[in-house]
């Protein structure tokens, strides 16, 4: 690829970076101040209200994905990413500043509500307006590699969050950390957040949507959205197994690890950034290797592998004894959803012509998260709260094993190029197929 394609992507994927930091932070600081917005008790009741939360900030994704899926449609991908940054900014300050429930009782948890309804309409629009940014800034023939970035970008988000928790675990004392320490990360996140605005104002839009010849009244909107409903629905079952594998061992790992297999809360964190750091590293070399034998391929195994393995992981995680085998088990649970991370921005966005592309990965996506990975976490917690955590390990191998049925018969959309996606638009035909 050449330069400005690396440009492209690094502004892209910088910003990307700064938006799931944010919004992964309010997972992984979580058992620090869930205790400041709600009664003192059972401390798993305490998750489960922050991570009720933190689940309601998903249902807002699909709001957002419509909002800013049209805004991406109709004004730019340039001017919904730079809006999505702005809504991220704004919510990272609420939680900075809100009040805890010793000073303002459910006022705090209030304000807290409304941070996390903002940060589901930002990463709503986010997700779609990077994935089809990169997959339209990219060579053709590194759509894969360059569209990976997204997931690079997302896992550097907690992997920067983590670290920071890291440092405040070591430099704070516990008490520091429940009373005040919790806030310094949202207090980063805005900051970064403003550098990311003034880096979007000047990025370039994509050559792509510059050059779509559609009618301005049809791009991004339901009605030109229905048009290709099939690939819609196609997005929602493809995301059902993958989102829900990996927020279950990236947002969720830090707390199962200390809440159900007992380790410290410094152990826990530790686990969770190392894997995080190889899981980062892993997704450029899948999304090259789909660029060479498909994208239907990696799907598949992740599909199968998170099918099969996911009830024997998490069973040997919620016993593991120290730092080591923790570590493994996430390693290899990772390696697994792989093969859905590192390509699935490039997929759905591959489905759809440029006019509707944005919304078209946006509000699908948004929804499946908002059913899916939103509530892994709740999911998780009321399993355990109801002494059968092990149904939810059933649950995560039987929302892959559903994506399984679609990966099997979708068709391969490597070699699809956006102009010829946008033809399909016009000639009434399906940019879906069956395979054979």
């Amino acid at each position: 690829m050449g330069r400005q394609h690396w440009k492209k992507i690094w502004v892209g994927s910088a910003g990307n970076m700064v938006e799931w930091f944010d919004w992964f932070v309010y997972a992984s600081f979580a058992t620090y101040f869930a205790g400041a917005f709600f009664p003192s008790g059972d401390p798993t009741a305490q998750l489960m209200n922050t991570a009720g939360i933190f689940a309601v900030g998903f249902f807002m994704r699909p709001v957002g994905g419509w909002l800013l899926g049209r805004v991406g449609d109709r004004k730019g991908r340039k001017a919904a990413l730079t809006l999505t940054v702005t809504l991220m900014s704004a919510s990272a300050v609420l939680i900075a500043v809100a009040p805890t429930y010793s000073v303002a009782g459910y006022g705090g948890a209030l304000v807290l509500l409304v941070a996390r309804l903002l940060q589901g309409l930002s990463v709503g629009g986010e997700y779609a307006a990077s994935a089809t940014y990169l997959t339209e800034a990219s060579d053709p023939r590194s759509r894969g590699f360059a569209s990976s970035f997204q997931y690079v970008s997302m896992t550097a988000g907690q992997i920067v969050g983590l670290g920071l928790q890291i440092i405040l675990q070591r430099t704070m004392s516990d008490d520091a950390l429940h009373g005040y320490g919790w806030r310094i990360p949202f207090v980063v996140g805005a900051l970064g957040a403003a550098v990311i605005f003034y880096l979007r104002r000047n990025m370039l839009e994509t050559e792509v949507y510059e050059e779509d010849a559609s009618h301005a009244e049809e791009r991004g909107t339901l009605r030109a959205l229905w048009q290709h409903k099939r690939e819609a629905f196609l997005v929602i079952a493809l995301t059902m197994g993958g989102t829900v594998a990996y927020y279950t061992y990236t947002t969720y790992l830090t707390k199962y690890l200390s809440n159900s297999a007992g380790l410290p809360k410094e152990t826990a964190t530790l686990v969770s950034f190392t894997a995080l750091i190889v899981f980062a590293c892993l997704q450029p070399l899948a999304g090259r290797l789909s660029d060479r034998i498909g994208r239907r391929p990696l799907l598949i195994t992740f599909a199968v592998g998170s099918t099969v393995l996911t009830v024997p992981i998490m069973t040997l995680l919620g016993h593991a004894s120290g730092y080591w085998s923790a570590l493994g088990l996430a390693l290899l649970a990772l390696v697994v959803v792989t093969g859905y991370t590192s390509i699935n921005a490039c997929v759905k966005a591959e489905l759809f012509p440029t006019g509707v592309r944005a919304l078209g990965v946006a509000l699908p996506y948004a929804i499946a998260n908002a059913l899916f990975g939103g509530t892994a976490e709740y999911v998780a917690l009321w399993f355990k709260k109801a002494g059968i955590e092990s149904g939810f390990y059933w649950y995560v191998a039987g929302c892959a094993a559903v994506s399984l049925v679609v990966y099997v018969a979708m068709r391969e959309t490597k070699d699809l190029d956006l102009a010829r996606v946008k033809a399909a638009e016009g000639s009434g035909e399906s940019s879906l197929t069956t395979a054979s």
